[in-house]
């Protein structure tokens, strides 16, 4: 299933199988690259139909981190890890605190964080075994849930891509369909809300659908299909990825697409047949990296200004992006992987200067070193 060709070609560093039958932990550490600084990226549970599809998952999650990482500026690697399992039926406290272990015994080179169907509640029981863990609850002395700092990051990206298409990245009076309304896309609904922008959306949990009523009764339900032809200026996916592929591009009748959802794009040739639609991607990497902003904070003492700040950054940068692709006439998204590997090269040149001394890795603004 893994082999260290589909390692070498994707740029990865190591790969972890971990099990616990005691508690039924089924979990896989991917780190990509630490260039910049130890791995940092969330833990998803999924209850994966198969191990494969686990794998390829968490290797094309981690490598998005790096990425994500590079392009916004941080001194931080990428990786991820995936936990196999219902969230519904399967967690636990010695579950996630047998996770916490195998964090803990990577001394420092991963640090994870929340991810999707891992709350607050599961953070403090990683807590208990590992301090390589981000997004720890506010009374303990983190940050807490990085949903809405995610959404933040989505909309000064919806922002940008206003200023791109319409001059102007006011809102108001705009259309926006949002795939998926779970804890990042519930949160960026409501500040689309806030900016007069009207809202489309749909989901396949009754309960997020139920909440959408509740608090936000303006928004418009559509199924799940409806929401790629939706008659709106944008497209937000905000669930799983690969949402942008060879059926749905085609059907898509907005002018921006700009969403928290990693890995858009099915595959990277969608980035040019959205750009021959005259169709404006933000690159999803970059917009939905407000979370990672946030928990990255902790190490130097999170403030909730401080980290607000850093997210406005995600506006700029994301024109900057939208430069580049003009400039060199190629995709966004290609546009994008070219901020970061830049940066990427930059620094794995300084560190090549330096051959055969000691490096070491620090948490960002920690006096901690780790090896």
């Amino acid at each position: 299933m893994l082999t260290f060709e589909k390692m070498y070609s994707m740029g990865h560093e190591e790969v972890v199988f971990f099990q616990d039958k005691s508690c039924g932990l089924k979990a896989i550490i991917a780190i990509h690259d630490t260039t910049l600084g130890p791995a940092l990226g969330g833990t998803r549970m999924w209850n994966y139909a198969s191990e494969e599809e686990a794998l390829i998952d968490v290797l094309r999650l981690s490598r998005g981190m790096t990425y994500k990482a590079s392009v916004s500026g941080l001194n931080l690697g990428g990786g991820k890890a995936v936990i196999i399992g219902d969230p519904k039926k399967d967690k636990s406290e010695a579950l996630f605190r047998a996770f916490g272990r195998l964090v803990e015994s990577l001394n420092g080179r991963y640090i994870t964080a929340e991810d999707v169907n891992i709350g607050v509640d599961d953070i403090d029981h990683i807590f208990t075994e590992t301090n390589y863990v981000t997004g720890v609850a506010l009374d303990h002395g983190g940050s807490g849930n990085p949903a809405p700092y995610t959404a933040l990051g989505v909309f000064r990206g919806i922002e940008a891509s206003c200023q791109k298409v319409f001059g102007t990245r006011s809102l108001k009076g705009r259309s926006v369909a949002i795939q998926g309304v779970g804890s990042v896309g519930f949160e960026l609904a409501k500040l689309l809300h806030d900016a007069d922008a009207s809202v489309v959306f749909t989901d396949i949990s009754e309960k997020g659908i139920e909440r959408m009523k509740q608090e936000l009764p303006l928004a418009k339900f559509v199924s799940g299909q409806e929401i790629f032809s939706a008659n709106v200026d944008i497209y937000s996916p905000c669930a799983l990825g690969a949402s942008i592929n060879d059926e749905t591009i085609s059907m898509l009748k907005c002018k921006i697409v700009a969403g928290a959802a990693n890995n858009q794009l099915k595959e990277d040739r969608h980035g040019q047949m959205l750009k021959e639609r005259g169709i404006l991607y933000a690159p999803d990497y970059l917009i939905n990296a407000g979370g990672l902003m946030n928990v990255s904070i902790e190490f130097e003492g999170w403030t909730d200004m401080k980290s607000k700040r850093m997210i406005d950054t995600i506006f700029e940068t994301t024109l900057k992006v939208f430069k580049i692709s003009d400039e060199q006439n190629i995709p966004v998204n290609k546009a994008a992987d070219v901020l970061a590997e830049n940066r990427l090269a930059s620094i794995r040149q300084i560190k090549s200067n330096y051959l055969g001394r000691s490096v070491t890795h620090r948490m960002p603004g920690s006096k901690k070193r780790f090896n």
